[in-house]
């Protein structure tokens, strides 16, 4: 018996959508992940306009926010890692945000 072997294409986001609750990511191969937004403070505290001001990055390995200064990659998300910011790192974030 054949097989046929298997193309493995990198996962990329094609469209973010962030809630007061969740970040959503729709890929290019169909599929959509959801996470909480929890897992990510930045975002948490960014406005909804900040949220929604997100570009794709890596051709869509990743995404970005420049108001927030977050970054998350798709294989991240697909693994359900957490933001690995440390707390004072976002302390000193939100200090500088105010």
């Amino acid at each position: 018996m054949t097989t046929s072997p298997i193309e493995h294409q990198l996962p990329l986001a094609r469209q973010v959508a962030v809630s007061d609750t969740a970040i959503v990511v729709e890929l290019v191969d169909g599929r959509t992940i959801a996470v909480p937004l929890s897992w990510y403070p930045r975002l948490s505290h960014g406005t909804r306009e900040e949220r929604a001001n997100w570009r794709p990055i890596g051709g869509g390995e990743g995404i970005h926010w420049p108001d927030l200064d977050e970054d998350i990659s798709v294989d991240n998300l697909l693994s359900g890692k957490r933001s690995g910011e440390s707390d004072s790192s976002l302390q000193r974030w939100l200090a500088s945000r105010r």
